[in-house]
């Protein structure tokens, strides 16, 4: 399967410039080009693609990502420290959910509030 620029984008819900400025970012160093010079897309593309996406989305920077592409790339010889690359991003991800559930919990609480004392008044 070689897919487009675009219809990679499509199938992860991202846009080509995305797909465009991860390439130029050093994010995908084993996607193929066609003849023409144009970007194509294997199976192998999208897992990768679907991994950056987990870990931007969780907060790991762009930088980091690289790294630990890179460190993919290298081979057996460093999974101990992609493990702990993974371990340390965990551990953030943990600490988000944390400060998110603290603010889902005064967010709930002001809504309650609002439903006491009723939201649908017209102050004068």
């Amino acid at each position: 399967m070689n897919l487009s620029i675009k219809q990679a984008a499509d199938q992860l819900g991202l846009t080509p410039s995305t797909l465009r400025y991860y390439d130029k970012e050093g994010l995908l160093p084993i996607l193929k080009k066609s003849k023409s010079g144009f970007r194509t897309f294997s199976e192998n593309d999208l897992q990768w693609l679907n991994l950056i996406c987990c870990l931007k989305n969780s907060g790991m920077s762009i930088t980091e990502i690289k790294h630990f592409m890179n460190l993919c790339l290298q081979g057996e010889s460093t999974c101990e420290e992609r493990k702990e690359v993974l371990e340390r991003h965990k551990s953030n991800i943990l600490k988000q959910m944390e400060t998110l559930q603290n603010c889902l919990c005064i967010v709930n609480y002001k809504i309650d509030h609002y439903k006491e004392i009723g939201i649908f008044h017209i102050d004068q």
